[in-house]
């Protein structure tokens, strides 16, 4: 098992930064895939950016140019850097890990908790 717990999350103003952190803890070894979705209010979850154990990265059309994905050793801790952050940015962040190789990655086998992150115009 895998346990993974997010920070970073709160309220910002259009056109600011936050930086989200993922760490897990338990059979981390297992783990080749890294990656953050979000879900709005009203909205289907969705896939926003993944990072390999190799270190190979992915990103939604809808961040790429603005969110960064990046990891430490290990894929512990994982980084998301939000920057330029708009309104329809606004939602539930998720971390999750996959003991697949590949972005996005074709299964989720873990999910955070979400860490909420708010953007007022």
């Amino acid at each position: 098992q895998v346990q993974l717990v997010e920070s970073g999350g709160g309220l910002v103003q259009t056109g600011g930064s936050l930086r989200l952190s993922c760490a897990a803890s338990g059979s981390i070894f297992s783990i080749n895939t890294m990656g953050w979705y979000r879900q709005a209010p009203g909205k289907q979850r969705e896939w926003v950016a993944s990072i390999t154990r190799i270190g190979t990265t992915a990103y939604a059309d809808s961040v790429k140019g603005r969110f960064t994905i990046s990891r430490d050793n290990a894929l512990n801790p994982v980084y998301l850097q939000m920057d330029s952050l708009k309104a329809e940015d606004t939602a539930v962040y998720y971390c999750a890990a996959s003991k697949l190789l590949g972005v996005p990655p074709r299964r989720i086998d873990y999910w955070g908790q979400g860490t909420q992150v708010t953007v007022s115009s």
